[in-house]
């Protein structure tokens, strides 16, 4: 399989580098399991595990591989198994907020950032308008992707479904400036030319949405191929029955590669308000425009926000949706705090018991 094609670059190839003094080979992560994962490489298809240092050394979710990055494998060598040894650093990744459970220190559970999709090129959002239009969701979707460190894009699907896709295409322009809006349908295929540009040799995207909006029936559209499972979508409210139940990397036949994901019924995010600046980048922009710095945006003269809100230019939802927004990262901001304090305080136990230890076994000796 050729290393290009999967997306192994110049920036991949000088970080393993090291790893192949070592009798490792790169592979790409396609699949993630419970205890293994199924990787690409040059020799084809991997089954491959951790080792027990790489276990050992990983103290939160994302210091785990996830689908598209690359790790450093040693090859068992006479059946296609294999042993991760190391995971290359990302170029970029999608991640949100899980919560997971905990003990009595962590109450209602532990926050932790759990990484969607890795080394991305470009993230696309899709939205379905067969049922009612969240556009506060596609809000929510773009903040988070801003942070990924790749490019997003955003397509409105079953537009053969809406009595007037275009309006609804505008109003996802007006709150997502600057980023590329494409109106297709999956079923019928109008549109679907206008993806092509991404699908270039050694491009990774990947499909990120709702359950229901039809991701996995644009990849079958793409590949032309009944690949991935489809299901039907509930009359009531569009949900989907999360027939896409992993994320998984598929290459495409001219090259490059897509990332599936499971439907999300909901996204929080796990980045810094840089993120929420670049989505919400009008908001941010009336900010500057007050008359006072420490302006509460509430009662004071030469409010901008308030002024905007007044006479139209700024949308109250959309208002409500970056208060929200921006509370929810003040709270994931200050419970990060305590998990790295938790942390740090975690490893400097471990140090004192290695360190009890070492000096028990040299008292054994006679040597200390």
């Amino acid at each position: 399989m050729d290393l290009h094609i999967l997306g192994f670059d110049d920036f991949f190839r000088n970080q393993f580098a090291p790893y192949h003094e070592q009798g490792f080979i790169p592979a790409r992560v396609a699949l993630e399991h419970r205890e293994r994962y199924q990787l690409l490489c040059e020799q084809g298809e991997l089954s491959a595990q951790l080792s027990g240092r790489f276990r050992h050394q990983a103290s939160s979710l994302a210091d785990f591989p996830t689908v598209g990055d690359w790790v450093a494998v040693e090859p068992d060598g006479r059946e296609p198994t294999g042993v991760i040894h190391a995971l290359l650093t990302r170029r970029s990744f999608f991640s949100r907020k899980a919560v997971l459970a905990g003990g009595p220190k962590y109450r209602d559970g532990r926050t932790d950032e759990q990484v969607l999709a890795a080394n991305i090129d470009t993230v696309m959002l899709v939205a379905g308008l067969d049922v009612e239009f969240n556009i506060r969701r596609v809000e929510r979707y773009v903040t988070v992707a801003w942070d990924s460190g790749a490019q997003p894009a955003i397509i409105l699907n079953k537009a053969d479904l809406h009595d007037n896709p275009e309006a609804i295409k505008q109003e996802v322009e007006d709150i997502a400036v600057g980023l590329p809006v494409h109106l297709v349908s999956a079923v019928t295929g109008s549109g679907l030319d206008q993806l092509q540009p991404y699908l270039s040799e050694g491009a990774t995207i990947a499909f990120l949405g709702s359950s229901g909006v039809g991701k996995s029936t644009l990849i079958n559209s793409i590949l032309g191929d009944e690949r991935q499972g489809i299901g039907e979508v509930r009359k009531g409210d569009g949900r989907g029955r999360h027939t896409t139940t992993q994320r998984e990397l598929i290459v495409l036949p001219g090259g490059g590669v897509m990332i599936d994901t499971p439907g999300l019924r909901e996204i929080q995010p796990w980045q810094d308000e840089g993120s929420l600046a670049k989505a919400f980048a009008d908001v941010e922009e009336l900010f500057s425009q007050c008359r006072f710095n420490d302006c509460s945006h509430a009662a004071e003269p030469g409010c901008a926000i308030q002024a905007a809100l007044d006479d139209g230019r700024l949308d109250p939802k959309r208002y409500q949706s970056y208060l929200k927004l921006q509370k929810e990262m003040a709270h994931l901001a200050r419970r990060r705090d305590v998990h790295s304090r938790r942390q740090q305080e975690r490893q400097w136990h471990k140090r004192v018991r290695q360190h009890h230890l070492a000096m028990k076994d040299l008292r054994k000796k006679g040597l200390a």
